[in-house]
C-alpha cells in the first residue's frame, strides 16, 4: 500500500494508456550464434618502392595480392611491404605495361598517365581513359570508336563480354560494333537515360548496377530496383563501383565507402576505415576483401571470421596490456603518447573511475556466471578490490567523511598535487551551476599520505557499485568470508546514506553535489524536482540490493517508509525529465537501466515491481531506437513473460521490434580498433535532422548536429565512436585524432549480459 490507496490504483490513470503498446508481445528469438564476420580495416604502409601517395590504378593479382600502378610504376603489396614489378615497367611515358588474363606482361603504345581503368574479361583486356575505351586482345589494341562527346568514367563487362561504358552521357553498351544508349525503366511504364552515370558494374548474380548523383539502380529479375537516400544510401558523389562474392557491391566515393549487403548500406568513412576519404578506385577480391586506391594511399577493409567470445577476448587483452591503472587495475581509456600508438598508452585517473571500473567489473562477474571461466573470476576479484578500496581510503585521514563514503578515484601522492588551482575552477564552475560546490580539499590525502582521493562522489558513482557489488556475491564471491566482504561494504555505504538523511555525506559535514536522494530534497525543494524520478529509482535499487546482500529487514522497511510516507513509487514513473526520444541527459539513461534492472530483480515489493515495469517500459520505449544492447539486455532480462497490471487489465511488457537483432547488430559492428578516430555523417543522405523542439536536453540546450537514419534509429556503432555508453548516440559528427584508446567495457558488459541471460548462444 502507498498510503491509504493501492499501489495500482495509484499508476492507473498515470500510465494505463502508455502500456496499451504492451500488448504487442516482443517477437520470439533463438539465441544469437556466437559465429559472425568482423570488419578490420588495413592501411598499407609506405615503405622502400611505395607507390605514389595517390595510385592512379588498382589492380588484383591472380592470388588477390593489391598491384598499384603510380608515376608509371607497377608494385605489388607483398609480406608486408610494396614490391616492384620490373616486368611490368614502360620504357617511356608513351608507353602502358599491364598483366593479362595470364599474368603475363602486355605492352601498349598508349601514354600511361592516360588510363584510369583495367577490366579483364576472359582473354581479353579492356581499357578506360576519360576520353576513350580500348580493347586489347592478343597484345592488339584496338579503340572502340567511342564518342569523344561523352567522359568516360567506368567500364563493366558482362559473362557474355558486352561492355558497358558508364559515361557523362549516360550507360552505354557495345552492341554489333555499335555504341547503343541504355534506357532503363522506372517501372511506371517510363523509360529513362540517366545522365553523368558515374560507375557501373555486374555483382556475383550478373545484375547489372549503375550509379549517379540521383542514386544507385540495380537491374532485377522483376525489373530496375533503385535507391536513394530515403532507401538508405548514405552518400551519392561516386567514383566506381566493384563487386565482390556472396550479392556485396562495393561503392567508391569521394567521401567515403559505401558496401550494399543484399539488405542495406554500410558506410565506411574516416582513417578508421580508410587511408583518406577520396576514393580513386577499388577492387574486391575472392574473399570479399574490399582494395581502396585513395588519395592518401592504399586501404583494405576485410570481414573475417570471428566469435562474439573470441571478440570478448581481444577487449579483455586490451583493456589487460594497456588500460588498468595503479596496483588495484582501475579500468577506463588511455591516452597516447603518439597516434595509434597503442603501447605509448599512459592510464591517468577520471572523473569517474569508480563507475567506469564498477562497470567493467559487472560484466567480469556476468563472465564467470555464463561460463565459470577463471581468468574472469580473477578480474571480477580485482575490480572488487579495487571498488573497495575506494571506501576505505577515505578513512582516517586529516580530511575523513563519516564511514561508508566512497571516494571517485585516486592517485599516487606523488604526483602533481589536483588541489592546485582547484578553488578557483570549481568558483567558475559555480557560475554555471548554482549547487556546486566549492570547498577544499577536493582531493584530500589518504592516512598513509600514499594517494589523493577524489571527493564529492557523485550518484552515478554509487549507481556503478550498487550494479556491481550483488552480481559479485552472487556470482563470484562463494565462501563465507568472501560473502561477507562484500556485506560489509555494501552495509557501511547504506548505513552511511541512511544516517545522513539519503545523502552522501563529504568531509566538510555537507552532501555531495548529486548523490542526494532524501525526501527533503527530491519532493521539498524545487532544484532538486529534475532529479527527483531518477535518483528514487535509484535510493530503492540501493535499499533493494542492501537488503538482499544483509539479509537485514532494516533496508526493506526504509524503503517502505519512502514508498508510503514520500510517494517514492510515483517519483519513479518518471525517471527523467525528457520530451521523446534523445532527449535529456544520456547519463542518466545508463544509471537508470542499472537502477530498474537491479530493483526488479531484488526487490521482494511485488506491488512495487508492478509500477517498475510500467515506467521500466516507457524508458526503453524511449531508448529503442538507440541500438543499446546493454539498454535492450537489461531490459529484456527483467520483463520477458512478465506483465503489468492496471484498471484496464493485465498487459504483457516483453519489448516488441528488433531489440534483439539490433542489439546484436551492434555487438557484432563494434570495431575492434577503439581509437578517437573523427567521423563525419551530417553531409549523408540517409539521415533525418532530429527535432530540436522535441528533443531538447534540459541540461545542455542548444545542442546542434543530432539526427537518426531514415529507420528512425540512431547511426551504427561503426559510424560513431565513444568511450561509454553516456555518448550522445544522436551526434553525427565525431572529433578524435587517434591519440585515445577506449575500452572495450561497452562490448564485454552487454555480451557477457546477453550470454547469461541466455540471448547470446554459449561459445
Amino acid at each position: 500500500m502507498l498510503g491509504r490507496v493501492p499501489l495500482v490504483s495509484q499508476i492507473s490513470r498515470v500510465c494505463g494508456l502508455t502500456l496499451v503498446a504492451a500488448r504487442l508481445v516482443g517477437a520470439e528469438f533463438a539465441p544469437a550464434p556466437q559465429a559472425f564476420r568482423q570488419e578490420v580495416a588495413q592501411k598499407l604502409a609506405p615503405a622502400a618502392g611505395k607507390p605514389a601517395s595517390a595510385p592512379q590504378l588498382l589492380d588484383l593479382a591472380p592470388d588477390g595480392a593489391p598491384r598499384v600502378l603510380a608515376g608509371g610504376t607497377w608494385t605489388e603489396w607483398r609480406d608486408g611491404q610494396w614490391r616492384p614489378l620490373p616486368a611490368f615497367a614502360p620504357k617511356s611515358d608513351r608507353e602502358f605495361v599491364f598483366a593479362d588474363a595470364s599474368g603475363m606482361p602486355v605492352t601498349l603504345a598508349v601514354p600511361w598517365a592516360g588510363i584510369k581503368q583495367l577490366v579483364r574479361a576472359g582473354a581479353a583486356s579492356w581499357l578506360a581513359t576519360a576520353s576513350d575505351v580500348l580493347f586489347v586482345r592478343d597484345g592488339r589494341l584496338d579503340s572502340q570508336n567511342w564518342s569523344r562527346r561523352f567522359q568516360v568514367n567506368q567500364l563493366a563487362v558482362s559473362i557474355d563480354g558486352t561492355c558497358f561504358v558508364a559515361s557523362s552521357g549516360g550507360i552505354f553498351r557495345r552492341v554489333a560494333a555499335r555504341w547503343e544508349l541504355l534506357e532503363i525503366s522506372d517501372g511506371l511504364g517510363r523509360a529513362w537515360a540517366f545522365q553523368d552515370v558515374l560507375g557501373v558494374a555486374f555483382d556475383s548474380e550478373a545484375r547489372l548496377w549503375f550509379a549517379t548523383k540521383a542514386g544507385v539502380g540495380c537491374r532485377m529479375p522483376e525489373g530496375w530496383k533503385f535507391h536513394e537516400g530515403k532507401d538508405g544510401l548514405p552518400w551519392n558523389d561516386f567514383t566506381g563501383i566493384a563487386a565482390g562474392p556472396d550479392g556485396d557491391v562495393w561503392f567508391g566515393t569521394r567521401l567515403g565507402a559505401i558496401r550494399w549487403d543484399g539488405r542495406e548500406f554500410h558506410y565506411r568513412q574516416g582513417p578508421r576505415w580508410l587511408p583518406h576519404d577520396d576514393v580513386h578506385g577499388l577492387a574486391v577480391d575472392a574473399h570479399g576483401t574490399a582494395w581502396f586506391a585513395t588519395a592518401g594511399g592504399v586501404g583494405a577493409i576485410g570481414r573475417t571470421p570471428m566469435t562474439l567470445a573470441a571478440k570478448a577476448e581481444f577487449y579483455e587483452d586490451e583493456i589487460e596490456r594497456h588500460l588498468t591503472r595503479t596496483p588495484f587495475r582501475y579500468v577506463d581509456g588511455a591516452p597516447l603518447m603518439a597516434v595509434a600508438d597503442k603501447s605509448t598508452a599512459r592510464p591517468t585517473d577520471s572523473d569517474n573511475d569508480g563507475l567506469w571500473t564498477a562497470m567493467y567489473g559487472a560484466g567480469e562477474c556476468l563472465a564467470y556466471a555464463a561460463t565459470k571461466d577463471p581468468k574472469a573470476k580473477v578480474r571480477a576479484a580485482q575490480a572488487f578490490e579495487a571498488l573497495r578500496f575506494l571506501q576505505t581510503v577515505t578513512q582516517g585521514g586529516t580530511h575523513a567523511p563519516p564511514k561508508g563514503y566512497v571516494a571517485r578515484t585516486i592517485r599516487p601522492a606523488d604526483w602533481p598535487d589536483p588541489n592546485i588551482g582547484r578553488v578557483a575552477r570549481d568558483r567558475e564552475e559555480q557560475k554555471r551551476d548554482a549547487l556546486w560546490k566549492v570547498y577544499e580539499p577536493r582531493w584530500p590525502k589518504s592516512a598513509d599520505g600514499k594517494w589523493f582521493w577524489k571527493s564529492d562522489t557523485s550518484s552515478d558513482e554509487l549507481d556503478g557499485h550498487y550494479f556491481f557489488y550483488p552480481l559479485y556475491h552472487d556470482f563470484v564471491a562463494e565462501t563465507a568470508a568472501e560473502k561477507a566482504r562484500v556485506c560489509e561494504v555494501v552495509r557501511d555505504l547504506t548505513d552511511h546514506l541512511l544516517a545522513h538523511g539519503f545523502t552522501l555525506t563529504d568531509h566538510d559535514g555537507k552532501p555531495t553535489r548529486w548523490a542526494v536522494y532524501g525526501p527533503q530534497f527530491l519532493n521539498g525543494d524545487p532544484r532538486w524536482w529534475a532529479e527527483r524520478g531518477l535518483n528514487s529509482l535509484s535510493i530503492l535499487s540501493y535499499l533493494a540490493v542492501a537488503e538482499h546482500i544483509t539479509g537485514d529487514a532494516k533496508y526493506a522497511a526504509a524503503a517502505r517508509d519512502l514508498l508510503d510516507r514520500h510517494g517514492y513509487a510515483q517519483n519513479l514513473l518518471f525517471p527523467k525529465v525528457q520530451s521523446g526520444p534523445g532527449s535529456g541527459n544520456q547519463s542518466d539513461d545508463e544509471m537508470a537501466f542499472m537502477c530498474f534492472y537491479n530493483l526488479l530483480r531484488y526487490s521482494q515489493d511485488e506491488a512495487l515491481k508492478n509500477i517498475v515495469r510500467a515506467s521500466f517500459y516507457a524508458y526503453w520505449q524511449n531508448e529503442a531506437a538507440e541500438r543499446n544492447p546493454f539498454f535492450n539486455f537489461a531490459y529484456a532480462a527483467r520483463s520477458r513473460g512478465q506483465t503489468m497490471t492496471n484498471t484496464w487489465g493485465v498487459f504483457p511488457v516483453a519489448p516488441p521490434g528488433d531489440w534483439h537483432a539490433d542489439s546484436l547488430a551492434t555487438l557484432r559492428g563494434f570495431p575492434l580498433d577503439r581509437l578517437n578516430w573523427p567521423s563525419k555523417n551530417s553531409h549523408r543522405l540517409d539521415l533525418v535532422p532530429l527535432d530540436a523542439a522535441r528533443a531538447r536536453d534540459f541540461y545542455e540546450p542548444g545542442k546542434q548536429g543530432r539526427g537518426h537514419r531514415v529507420d528512425g534509429k540512431v547511426l551504427p556503432v561503426e559510424n560513431r565512436h565513444f568511450n561509454h555508453w553516456n555518448t550522445d548516440p544522436w551526434q553525427l559528427d565525431y572529433a578524435g585524432r587517434g591519440k585515445h584508446l577506449a575500452s572495450g567495457t561497452v562490448f564485454l558488459r552487454p555480451y557477457y549480459l546477453g550470454l547469461y541471460h541466455g540471448f547470446i548462444a554459449k561459445p
